[in-house]
């Protein structure tokens, strides 16, 4: 259906995630992947949602000359909200760790926020997911960390990955949103974009 909808569209995924390609190629849509570096900063009076829907528009602007009328971009931005602050991607091991800590035992939520853009039009939508973590020994954090790839993951966690098959003990939400991709609220907004 999404496919027939889409057909003289093209799809630029402007992400090196392989989770989220990975779960677009599941709509069943083809798509070329694009990526162009951005500096994922963001004003400090910016908060909750307001902070990924930011990144994800600021991610997609590089791209705004090259757009042509039948592209349709999609760039996206996670961040997970623990204590009244965000948690991006850990700069080193000892950080994602200490992310990990704070979470251990805790219920966060997982907001991500996804841009369309094409050449006249653009929107945004986001999507959060409460997941609560049981509380993980210290041994448990250093087994993930040092066995899995986490420097790559805002808040330094995978749900797919081991910490979520033993450490996840409650989901509110979208499960794909916590792997980085929404894809119920992308569906939709395909049909109708």
């Amino acid at each position: 259906m999404l496919t027939e909808r889409l057909k003289s569209k093209h799809i630029i995924l402007a992400s090196s995630s392989p989770r989220r390609q990975e779960l677009i190629k599941g709509l069943g849509l083809e798509f070329e992947i694009r990526i162009k570096p951005v500096k994922e900063e963001y004003p400090d009076r910016l908060r909750h949602f307001e902070i990924s829907d930011y990144l994800a528009q600021l991610k997609s602007m590089p791209f705004v000359e090259e757009l042509k009328p039948n592209d349709i971009l999609i760039t996206s931005d996670t961040i997970v909200w623990f204590d009244n602050k965000a948690l991006g991607k850990p700069i080193d091991t000892n950080e994602a760790f200490q992310m990990l800590k704070s979470l251990s035992g805790h219920t966060h939520e997982v907001i991500t926020s996804v841009c369309f853009k094409s050449v006249d039009s653009q929107k945004t939508i986001n999507s959060i997911t409460k997941v609560t973590f049981k509380s993980l020994t210290d041994a448990e954090l250093w087994y993930y960390i040092n066995n899995y790839t986490v420097l790559d993951k805002a808040g330094a966690y995978g749900i797919q990955d081991w910490i979520g098959q033993v450490g996840v003990t409650k989901i509110e939400g979208s499960y794909f949103n916590v792997m980085g991709f929404p894809m119920d609220k992308i569906y939709n907004t395909l049909l109708t974009f």
